[in-house]
């Protein structure tokens, strides 16, 4: 059995009732994140060294419970020779260490036993310990089980991890060196205070959200609005939920105002449910990640961006009188082929093109100036026509 080792036993600051496990980083405390980090590690156990069971403790043990964990608590290193056998497979990770899951995967998954260490220059002032002349812990390690036997010889005030760390060296456990890239960042930290904290949660949101080389306006706001705003929303907890709710609501305004003929405002609902739809994607993107979930198969931003395009064809269709004699096809026609267009174009191009085809806020605000004059219908003629000539134009785009 694969088992994760957590340690929760220091005082987050002086006068802080908890530990500083459950410092918060990006709405989720530091034992949560290492909780995600035994998910993704493929733990079947999970066992918390601490001085007692908290309430912070216990909604720990719900949490990994729900994921499908066992969990135990064990007050004293004696207690860890009943809950780990020769057998098993010990992933042992420091107090307050922050690590992104998927750079431990790499350097721990296709080892038997390895100490992570990394250059003694810099890891002392930022919190690691010193092994030898030259090397400092990286605050994890992947060891026999059977190492545990030898904390019996120690003190019962002894550090775990520590302890641990000198006896797997001296058993012959070898050491790694983690990558200088995966230590560049928010990747891998140790965190003792709340203003490492606050400033390693600034780091994350930056790196997550930050704007990448390719965008377009409304994903740019989308993600300047998480960069800003992300970590009371992550902290608030569930505000991916009241963002989806946000976008049904704007999106229900949007068409309401449709039907009775307001489509100016109604295409600028409809742009700000995007945005907010796409913000929401990002918001829940990042509190799978903190959990360690993996992505559904259809996820809640997908759903809400496809409810956008039935909002926005049917405003386009509001705009669009029909004819004494016309029949319902022709009367569709011009939003049923814009949609069509636009759920094809990004199959076929790429880059900067695609995103900015994929952009609804963008097309929103376009179709709300052509409503305030009147022009809808010439308007969705000129788009349809522009995304064919963009096809057209770049075929190559079709072998991508």
């Amino acid at each position: 059995m694969r088992i994760a080792l957590l340690a929760m036993m220091e005082p987050a600051g002086a006068g802080q009732p908890f530990a500083r496990a459950f410092l918060r980083v990006a709405g989720a405390s530091l034992a949560q994140h290492q909780l995600g980090l035994a998910l993704a590690l493929d733990c079947q156990r999970v066992i918390c060294f601490a001085r007692t069971a908290t309430p912070e403790l216990i909604a720990l043990q719900h949490d990994a419970e729900d994921a499908g964990l066992q969990f135990a608590i064990a007050t004293g290193p004696r207690q860890l020779a009943g809950l780990v056998t020769a057998t098993d497979d010990l992933v042992v990770v420091s107090e307050g260490l922050f690590v992104e899951p998927g750079e431990a995967v790499q350097l721990l998954e296709n080892r038997s036993s390895v100490v992570l260490v990394q250059p003694v220059e810099g890891a002392l002032a930022a919190g690691f310990e010193r092994i030898d002349l030259n090397r400092a812990t990286a605050g994890m390690m992947r060891v026999p089980g059977q190492l545990i036997e030898r904390l019996h010889e120690l003190p019962a005030d002894v550090d775990v991890p520590s302890a641990l760390t000198r006896i797997a060296l001296q058993a012959g456990v070898s050491m790694h060196d983690v990558p200088a890239q995966a230590r560049v960042g928010s990747g891998w930290r140790m965190i003792r205070s709340e203003a490492d904290a606050v400033t390693l949660e600034n780091e994350w949101l930056r790196s997550r959200f930050g704007d990448g080389a390719i965008t377009s306006p409304g994903r740019a706001l989308a993600r300047f609005a998480m960069v800003n705003f992300g970590s009371s929303l992550l902290h608030a907890g569930n505000a991916s939920n009241v963002l989806s709710a946000g976008v049904l609501a704007l999106l229900g305004l949007a068409f309401g105002l449709g039907w009775f003929g307001l489509g100016s405002v109604a295409f600028v609902f409809v742009s700000v449910a995007w945005v907010i739809a796409e913000a929401s994607r990002l918001l829940r993107a990042a509190e799978r990640h903190v959990l360690g979930q993996s992505p559904p198969a259809i996820p809640r931003a997908d759903a809400l961006s496809w409810l956008v395009d039935a909002v926005l064809a049917l405003s386009i269709l509001f705009e669009i009188p029909r004819f004494v004699g016309q029949s319902m096809l022709a009367w569709l026609y011009l939003p049923a082929m814009l949609a069509a267009l636009l759920t094809l174009m990004p199959r076929i191009t790429a880059g900067r093109v695609a995103s900015w085809i994929c952009d609804r806020a963008v097309l929103g605000l376009a179709l709300a100036v052509a409503a305030a004059f009147g022009q809808v219908v010439i308007g969705v003629q000129l788009l349809t026509l522009g995304l064919v000539l963009v096809g057209l134009l770049l075929p190559g785009r079709r072998n991508n």
